[in-house]
């Protein structure tokens, strides 16, 4: 290969890059300079290429010369008859046909990002929406948005308030009732309450247990920092059927709350969803008078503009029947 053939490749090559400009005079060429070449380049006749574009041949035979002037080499050899690449005209042609995949493509991201179809959403939660929401909400919104990338965490509702303000969640799934001035926060999700026993407990051999029936035993909660507004909730239950619960255990994770009821070491009360993961040496049944339904509800940043966000955020509510 030529010195002179590989200067004009080195040029081309920088021509074609992410910063398209003049090489000789350091004038910005437009992007639709090579979409006018590569139509000439590939039909080799301008008058099938100004078709191709839907614009007058005297037109884009002007924009050839006036982009062969910019960078300062013939990219055709013109006759009466014929039309032929020279050799910095398939030089240009190779990287302009990759500039112009790559631009097509940029724009085609940047659509589907701002209709929410491509990116990322991270989502706070606390465990008991692993069992009563996501298996319904994710892969319906997994299948209309299948290039949106999810960061699951579990998070208490007081951090994810903090991380919701701070632009570090774009949404959070708590327990309600919750609170905060600066937050979008909607039920979305309601279960019955239920008495979670040992299995060798006296009242395991019930079908329905009534909530004072628990006035003396030893209960297994979360902790009340967990979920401030349900944990008071509960509390305010056993208060009306008479007595103060008292927690003997505290903890964050669901599956340890039913790992020591299973060992004796206490009851509680939990939603229905955790009937999907009971383990063995746990019974659940239901609280008679019947009390409530505990509410699981979605939390977001109004001013956040994330398109993924307001996608999810409507396949949520379409999904569980929200406002329906």
């Amino acid at each position: 290969m030529s010195a002179r053939y590989d200067r004009l490749r080195e040029r081309v090559q920088y021509f074609a890059g992410a910063r398209i400009r003049r090489v000789r005079y350091g004038d910005a060429v437009e992007l639709r300079h090579l979409r006018y070449f590569v139509a000439v380049a590939e039909e080799l006749h301008f008058g099938r290429a100004a078709a191709r574009l839907h614009i007058a041949q005297p037109p884009l035979s002007q924009q050839i010369r006036r982009l062969e002037s910019e960078i300062g080499v013939r990219l055709f050899h013109r006759t009466h008859r014929q039309v032929e690449l020279t050799d910095a005209g398939r030089a240009l042609l190779r990287e302009a046909q990759r500039t112009l995949v790559q631009a097509d493509r940029a724009v085609q991201v940047a659509m589907r990002a701002g209709r929410g179809e491509v990116g990322r959403l991270v989502i706070g939660y606390m465990a008991s929406a692993e069992l009563s929401v996501f298996p319904k909400v994710l892969p319906v919104f997994r299948r209309h948005y299948p290039e949106v990338e999810f960061v699951l965490q579990i998070v208490p509702p007081a951090e994810q308030f903090q991380r919701l303000r701070e632009g570090r969640l774009h949404v959070g799934f708590l327990r309600l009732p919750a609170t905060d001035r600066a937050l979008t926060i909607v039920p979305i999700f309601r279960e019955p309450l239920l008495a979670v026993l040992p299995d060798r407990h006296p009242l395991a051999r019930r079908r329905a247990v009534s909530l004072c029936a628990l006035r003396d035993e030893r209960f297994v909660l979360f902790p009340r920092q967990h979920a401030p507004g349900y944990y008071d909730t509960l509390i305010d239950m056993c208060r009306r059927a008479g007595f103060d619960p008292k927690p003997v255990h505290e903890s964050e994770k669901l599956y340890t709350i039913l790992s020591l009821v299973a060992m004796g070491r206490g009851v509680s009360l939990m939603p229905k969803c955790v009937t999907d993961v009971a383990r063995k040496g746990v019974v659940c049944r239901p609280l008679l008078p019947r009390v409530p339904d505990t509410q699981l509800g979605i939390a977001y940043n109004s001013a956040n503009r994330s398109q993924v966000l307001r996608a999810f955020i409507a396949v949520t509510k379409e999904t569980l029947h929200v406002g329906s």
